[in-house]
């Protein structure tokens, strides 16, 4: 959007003169192709000046004058943000007095007599081109929203520094708003620009007693440029304490990540070391601070070495999907219902990858999709083997990531995996995290209600993790919620957590939804969820996850069992 003051206009002169024949004579030279306004004196100039600041395209003053001479103007007027963006030309006999004029912020000076009209029409072009020019490169330079400087400028001034400074002694700092979207969907746009607002204005508060600059990189990414600190652990306390202190009422989250300065390298790698540190504190709200060293850069380097090894891993099946089973708890005995599938990387090199460490590092980069697509068509082929090898029909849960959203084919793509391998849309059930819903809500429930109107079960993976609210629970097409594995930890030893657990239970009940408990390891825990209603549980008490071989096991078990009951 082109900001209005930049289109182009006939634009308007004031001149100040306390002798009416030098404001005539100027008016005469200038209205042709200016609005001209006129002032006699430096006060009555003062309240033009302030009744038509957007308008004003360039004043010019005499020096000398009653009440408030020029000088005194051209004063005020240095100290007034807005005031000072309007260029004036000092209209004045004496050459001792153009020196001191320019050196209080006067753009030019026109010497009294007026004898040279022509000069005197080119010299306030060039100064109202020169002003308006500077103005355009003002509002391309910096971020509308908070004044910061824009990336792309904050960038180049950052080379200069580096460039220029002998010592090379500037830390490289990166801050963000945590889960700063949700902050967004459950308070408004508008509540999340006022926090970026304030943000900038903090940022700018403490670079005025240091040699360093900033901008908004992101829409809650800020990057910081600037001297050493002693202690970046009381910096962020700082900020954090400044923006609960704006919004006592509403969670705001800050974390920081930092390249100190001292290995010689350029500015723009010191920026992307401080984020991968940032990064690396995302939803750490006890240590949000990360300073980058050489461990981090160990982890860089192997976090690189994954990002490259991806596609090799897919086409070379380095990839294995396993299964952890699901128990129908409310049956005597308990009864395998299902199973989530679950990714492992077996590198050729590196040997068993943590799926901990491989699965944040793809979300966090955009390629978490050529997991799950792998994944997919693996639990889709394995349903169908066990189908036709066993004739049972064990329904397995697929991850969708936030990702996957932006898919424009999502729905078409696991359509077809259903009719390539014959299975029922119930086979294949549909999860997802509580976060996933927070960013862009609207597209994602409405892509889930068409998957869902297809035949899809929909499952909401750790619930209670995160930020939703009943109201938006009771609106998204639902059918399973599977209850993060804190809540069940402790039910045995902790009442709150027994009471929280019941509590979900009821809510799920209420909605006619079913519950999966997760992280199920003792009979005890197994015996509370019971009792309180819950469908299905999962965890180590039954199984860990396991690879196709082992979970063709436990389907041997299970058609055992059904066949001895038949019998009976």
């Amino acid at each position: 959007m082109i900001d209005s003051k930049f289109i182009p206009r006939h634009r308007t002169v004031l001149v100040v003169d306390d002798q009416e024949i030098n404001r005539d004579a100027l008016g005469i030279i200038l209205e042709d192709d200016y609005d001209v306004l006129y002032a006699c004196d430096g006060e009555e100039a003062m309240q033009v000046i302030e009744a038509r600041l957007n308008d004003l395209s360039i004043v010019l003053l005499d020096l000398i004058m009653p009440k408030l001479n020029g000088f005194e103007v051209l004063e005020r007027a240095k100290k007034d943000e807005q005031m000072r963006q309007i260029p004036f030309i000092v209209l004045t006999a004496e050459k001792n007095a153009e020196l001191k004029a320019l050196q209080m912020g006067a753009a030019d000076f026109i010497t009294k007599p007026f004898d040279m009209h022509e000069v005197i029409l080119a010299r306030v072009a060039r100064i109202i081109e020169l002003s308006e020019g500077r103005q355009l490169i003002n509002a391309a330079e910096h971020d509308r929203l908070t004044g910061l400087l824009t990336r792309s400028f904050f960038f180049e001034y950052v080379e200069q520094l580096y460039r220029y400074r002998s010592d090379k002694g500037m830390d490289a700092l990166v801050l963000n708003v945590e889960q700063f979207h949700s902050v967004n969907a459950l308070h408004g746009r508008e509540f999340g620009d006022r926090v970026l607002r304030m943000l900038g204005s903090i940022i700018q508060d403490f670079l005025k007693s240091q040699k360093g600059i900033a901008c908004r990189a992101e829409a809650d990414r800020f990057e910081i440029y600037c001297q050493p600190q002693e202690d970046y652990q009381a910096l962020l306390h700082q900020f954090q304490e400044e923006i609960n202190a704006f919004s006592p009422d509403v969670s705001v989250h800050l974390r920081m990540g930092v390249n100190p300065a001292g290995e010689d390298v350029e500015p723009v790698v010191m920026f992307d070391r401080a984020k991968a540190a940032c990064n690396l504190v995302r939803g750490n709200f006890q240590n949000p601070l990360m300073i980058y060293d050489e461990e981090l850069r160990r982890r860089e380097l192997l976090n690189q070495r994954l990002l490259n090894d991806l596609r090799a891993a897919v086409d070379e099946k380095q990839f294995t999907v396993y299964y952890q089973p699901k128990y129908d708890i409310q049956c005597d005995p308990p009864r395998l219902s299902s199973a989530e599938a679950l990714i492992r990387w077996k590198h050729p090199e590196l040997g068993m990858i943590s799926p901990g460490q491989f699965i944040p590092l793809f979300e966090g980069n955009g390629l978490i999709s050529v997991v799950d697509h792998y994944v997919w068509e693996c639990a889709s082929r394995q349903i169908a083997a066990w189908k036709k090898k066993f004739q049972f029909s064990l329904p397995v849960s697929i991850n969708l990531s936030r990702a996957d959203f932006y898919d424009k084919n999502l729905v078409e793509r696991l359509d077809l995996l259903i009719k390539e391998n014959q299975l029922e849309y119930r086979e294949l059930k549909l999860e997802l995290t509580e976060s996933a819903y927070t960013e862009n809500a609207k597209h994602v429930m409405e892509v889930l209600g068409k998957l869902r109107d297809l035949g899809f079960d929909i499952e909401m993976d750790d619930f209670g993790s995160g930020y939703s609210s009943l109201n938006m629970l009771s609106e998204m097409p639902l059918d399973v919620l599977k209850m993060d594995m804190k809540f069940v930890r402790h039910i045995e030893s902790s009442q709150t957590s027994f009471r929280l657990v019941k509590l979900i239970l009821d809510i799920a009940s209420n909605l006619s939804l079913k519950v999966v408990a997760e992280g199920v390891e003792t009979k005890g825990q197994l015996t509370l969820l019971k009792d309180s209603g819950c469908d299905i549980v999962q965890g180590f008490y039954f199984s860990k996850p396991v690879p196709p071989e082992q979970m063709e096991e436990l389907i041997e078990k299970e058609i055992g069992i059904a066949r001895k009951e038949r019998t009976i």
